[in-house]
């Protein structure tokens, strides 16, 4: 492998997605099609080891340790081209296979109590990998447990059913007794068992493997497994790959532990400059939003983080941090606060409770969304009956924080349209709001040009005079109130908001001519989000593109380099 080359660009490609996870099946890749390391032509093919599995399968059939079957042959159809000196046969054909032993819970409750024996291992004591089996689980087969069935040590476990099937895998060091979920392959002498765990972690064989299962669970049969595909190496030549794999593998890890320390570092620092502006220092705030304002593009290198940016300008807007205050400007004329009673539409306590936990700037007012709504009305409770076309209904998998979705709309008839508007009929710059569900807490203006009505779980929310409808929409999504809807959930694995609740919510109220400036500057520095989030999805491609070509080259033998670079 040529590292320094590897070495010389990662930081170019570190933060392609699954750099360090590609490297690992690249490498695998490379190993079990005889492009890892460099064939010698001294040595004996792959077909002289033949006789010698036919010996030690004809000593163990003697020792009764193995039955003697018949033999199995390799379809027609070999997945790719291996090296000359190479040979492909079936996996029956690489050593002892068998499946383990089921254990029911009177045994394990024995088990468990025993001082002395085998470890007995099940499926979730086997790792993804090269990890090491987990032995120590409380579960020890005594030596007199004849029916148990035991592998060697050295003996390679394939999981055979269930959802982590042709996943983990694992190689043991010891004896062991193990599960009727698990195969083992104890392997001829002359086959090197971390070899064969290459090949099992390899994509071309969990591909193989894959396409002979069956079953609602999803499992593959012994005899299934038998007849895989197997590409088998000169014996020595199966030890290098192991030594190069595992020299790879090292480096590997190295990445992977500076790339986890990077991740945290730069984790670390991104939340903790977010962190001062949502609970800002007033002596330090300017600066260090200042600072953040000019740091964006290295703060920001992910999705989530860019998530969280955009919750950090809403939380700003209605902090009252994101706009200067003009003095001048002449506060909204919202009308005084009266006291509400439990029986009215507002739930006072959740007004009282949670318009407590804002401090707002001076010129700000805070009130019940329904004292700054013209309207409110909730969505037809019932299921619309879809047409092919029609009118557009809007259902809340279509909102998102400031947009509506329309690219896939879905249609009620004229006459039920008429139905659904009876208690309001949708306008531009109404806002759609998701009360219920997975998106619940979701706000979105009405777009012009559109005539729509309301699917279920939706409302409605029409703004007063004294609010701007694009600065409510902002404030409707913002961490303060989607905090507080989620906080007065009710229904449980469905959660939803009470319709009191949302018409009590605590709106803080900037000035007019304040609350337009917000929003500009709400709208301009979202905008540079969706510039980071178009640079990073860019970032990731080119990354992608270029690890693959730096693979390839770096990975390349030294007569592969003479013949030139391949075209990655």
């Amino acid at each position: 492998m040529n590292a320094a080359l590897l070495l010389e660009h990662y930081a170019r490609i570190a933060d392609a997605p699954d750099a360090i996870a590609r490297m690992r099946r690249f490498v695998l890749d490379l190993a079990v099609r005889g492009k890892l390391v460099e064939q010698d032509a001294s040595e004996e093919p792959a077909s002289k080891l033949l006789q010698a599995f036919e010996s030690e399968r004809a000593i163990r059939v003697a020792r009764k340790e193995m039955r003697k079957r018949k033999g199995l042959e390799l379809g027609s159809e070999i997945p790719f081209e291996v090296p000359s000196s190479w040979l492909w046969l079936p996996l029956g054909e690489t050593g002892h296979i068998f499946s383990g032993s089921s254990i029911n819970e009177v045994t394990r409750e024995r088990f468990s109590r025993a001082e002395d024996g085998r470890p007995f291992i099940a499926t979730k004591d086997v790792g993804y990998g090269f990890d090491q089996l987990a032995y120590s689980n409380g579960l020890l087969v005594p030596t007199s447990e004849e029916r148990f069935k035991t592998a060697r040590p050295n003996t390679p476990l394939i999981c055979a059913e269930g959802g982590s099937a042709g996943r983990k895998i694992g190689l043991c060091d010891r004896e062991i007794c193990f599960g009727n979920k698990l195969i083992a392959n104890e392997l001829w002498g002359q086959i090197a068992p971390r070899y064969v765990l290459c090949v099992y972690l390899s994509g071309f064989f969990y591909d193989q493997f894959c396409s002979r299962m069956t079953g609602v669970i999803g499992g593959i049969s012994l005899n299934r497994f038998l007849q895989l595909p197997f590409p088998l190496p000169p014996h020595n030549e199966q030890h290098r790959i192991v030594t190069k794999v595992d020299e790879l593998m090292a480096l590997c890890d190295q990445l992977e532990a500076a790339r986890a320390a990077r991740e945290a570092a730069r984790d670390t620092f991104t939340l903790s400059t977010l962190a001062r502006l949502n609970t800002p220092d007033p002596e330090m705030f300017v600066a260090d939003a200042r600072f953040t304002l000019a740091n964006l593009a290295p703060l920001t290198t992910r999705a989530d983080q860019i998530k969280q940016l955009r919750q950090t300008i809403l939380n700003l807007a209605v902090l009252g941090k994101l706009a200067e205050q003009d003095p001048a400007d002449e506060i909204a004329d919202v009308p005084p606060l009266r006291q509400f009673s439990a029986a009215s539409s507002i739930d006072p306590a959740v007004f009282e409770k949670f318009s407590k936990t804002i401090s707002l700037p001076g010129g700000w007012q805070v009130a019940p969304l329904a004292q700054l709504s013209a309207y409110i009305v909730d969505c037809p409770h019932t299921t619309p009956k879809w047409k092919e076309q029609g009118e557009i209904c809007i259902r809340t998998n279509q909102l998102r924080p400031g947009a509506l979705d329309l690219s896939a709309p879905r249609y009620v008839s004229p006459e039920e349209y008429v139905e659904r508007i009876e208690r309001l009929e949708p306008l531009v710059d109404d806002i759609l709001y998701s009360r219920e569900g997975g998106i619940l807490g979701i706000a979105c203006l009405i777009p012009p040009g559109i005539r729509l009505c309301l699917g279920q779980r939706l409302m409605l929310i029409r703004a007063g005079a004294e609010t701007r409808p694009d600065f409510l929409e902002l404030v409707l999504n913002s961490p303060f109130i989607t905090s507080i809807a989620k906080a007065c959930t009710t229904g449980g694995a469905a959660p939803r908001v009470n319709m009191s609740t949302v018409r009590a919510y605590p709106i803080p109220l900037p000035p007019l001519a304040e609350q337009h400036r917000i929003v500009v500057k709400v709208y301009e520095l979202m905008a540079v989000c969706d510039e980071l989030e178009a640079g990073i999805t860019t970032g990731e491609h080119t990354r992608s593109r270029l690890l693959e070509a730096i693979l390839r080259q770096s990975l390349k033998t030294d007569t592969d380099r003479d013949e030139g670079p391949s075209n990655a």
